[in-house]
């Protein structure tokens, strides 16, 4: 089927992408034992990744000529992007302004929170699987709970609500943290967010038998909470969300792997070294980094990213019996 002449990232199953995701390092600080090993991995050389002038470039074009109304800065760690707070104005700078966020693991925020609020970054989510220490030093082989708590509160004092927290539950590790979680996110009035373990490990050794499911979440919290689904549509929200007790508290669930969202998924990527994928468990890139330093002009990228989206698949086809994982983990694609 030709593309029809629609400047945004529409695909073949009529979605429109809105939604950006930009990976600004494939570099991390912890070593959550779900994510890769302890000694790390072989990070991309520094050629490879994009410069902040190209960064910006791309995302201008992806603002002002593709439709892309938010943007959600990731990793790897993006606070281990050197001149974070420099390019988070530059990016608040494009016209139209497009909503700014950031995915973070919250070690050294305490310390940044409001310079990033200030040069424009509206909203964070940080990564937290426990409030126990121990757990969390087996999780991440980091003694760092302190750090990522303090990071929370100072985001939220710099007034970037409402705060949300994502948890990852794994069998016979963290599986009783759900209700100490969702206990400590009411109390500080951050937004719980549970998220289904995928198949983006860089050791490739995700097992279905381990993922605490969406189901097995809500029976967790529903013996402590009183859960009520919320009325607000989802639309493409990836959680589903329900008040807890009545509200205004709530806590949401992303059954990425039971409940697929994919139909109403309204994502595009960006790698750090300039990939640009339809999907997260996509196999298949479109290298705008080569085209950007040949000089290519903006229409010419512009056309590119079109391309890659309008070739994106129905769903991610994990329950399907020929799922290839990715071959580039979760780090190195940007969450």
């Amino acid at each position: 089927m030709p593309r029809p002449a629609n400047p945004h990232l529409i695909d073949t199953f009529g979605r429109v992408a809105t939604d950006l995701r930009v990976s600004l390092t494939d570099r991390c600080n912890l070593r959550c034992t779900y994510c890769m090993p302890a000694e790390g991995l072989d990070w991309m050389p520094g050629e490879q990744v994009l410069t902040d002038d190209e960064l910006v470039r791309l995302m201008r074009i992806a603002v002002e000529q593709l439709g892309i109304t938010d943007i959600r800065l990731t990793g790897g760690e993006p606070l281990l992007r050197p001149g974070l707070e420099d390019l988070v104005a530059q990016i608040t700078a494009l016209s139209p302004r497009p909503r700014l966020s950031m995915t973070t693991n919250g070690i050294g925020l305490a310390r940044r929170a409001a310079g990033l609020a200030e040069a424009g970054l509206n909203r964070i989510n940080v990564s937290l699987d426990t409030v126990d220490p121990e757990t969390f030093k087996t999780i991440t082989r980091r003694d760092r709970l302190s750090h990522v708590i303090a990071g929370l509160a100072a985001a939220r004092d710099a007034g970037m609500a409402p705060v949300k927290v994502n948890a990852v539950l794994i069998r016979g590790l963290n599986e009783t943290e759900a209700v100490p979680l969702l206990k400590f996110c009411l109390a500080e009035g951050y937004h719980l967010r549970f998220i289904e373990q995928m198949p983006l490990d860089a050791q490739h050794g995700w097992n279905r038998g381990e993922m605490i499911t969406a189901s097995e979440i809500l029976s967790m919290l529903s013996a402590s909470f009183e859960l009520t689904p919320a009325s607000e549509a989802r639309g493409g929200a990836p959680a589903e969300r329900w008040l807890v007790d009545g509200g205004p508290g709530d806590v949401g669930v992303i059954a990425s792997v039971t409940r697929p969202f994919c139909s109403a998924c309204e994502r595009t990527r960006l790698t750090a070294d300039g990939a640009v994928r339809s999907c997260l468990f996509s196999n298949d890139e479109t290298d705008l980094r080569s085209l950007v330093r040949a000089g290519a002009r903006d229409e010419e990228v512009a056309d590119a990213w079109r391309a890659t989206m309008w070739g994106k698949l129905a769903g991610h086809e994990i329950n399907d019996a020929g799922f290839a994982q990715p071959i580039r983990p979760m780090s190195a694609i940007g969450g």
